[in-house]
């Protein structure tokens, strides 16, 4: 359904280095990377390109975030979703929630929120019981 995602950034050196650091996390690793931006994906990724991207905007405005937009990454474990947090924490991001049930949700999502430094909101979720 869904071919990829992308956020903006107006720093792509810096956006990369925050994100090579967070996504790995997850065991994601920048694929591919253009003059413009960078994509990532899980490693071992064979598809025709990458899900989730962070460019400068095509129209060479300032990025800005969407009120109600994020992305969230799937965790396999809790203890994922705490390193996540802790590597978006580390790299500069901001805290928009720390790890924990969100059992509102379901009763197995555990999840913890966050703000990359341009600003947009991600989240990490593992959907399965500890």
């Amino acid at each position: 359904m869904i071919s990829h995602v992308t956020v903006g950034t107006a720093d792509v050196s810096r956006a990369t280095q925050f994100y090579d650091a967070v996504l790995a996390t997850l065991g994601l690793v920048r694929a591919k990377t253009v003059k413009i931006g960078a994509g990532y994906a899980p490693e071992g990724f064979r598809g025709v390109e990458p899900p989730f991207w962070v460019l400068r905007p095509q129209n060479r405005q300032p990025p800005t975030v969407g009120n109600g937009c994020m992305v969230a990454f799937e965790a396999k474990t809790r203890a994922a979703v705490h390193a996540f947090h802790a590597a978006l924490l580390a790299q500069g991001g901001t805290d928009e929630g720390a790890p924990g049930l969100r059992p509102h949700f379901h009763p197995d999502f555990y999840g913890a929120y966050g703000r990359d430094l341009d600003g947009n909101k991600l989240c990490c979720v593992c959907h399965t019981p500890e």
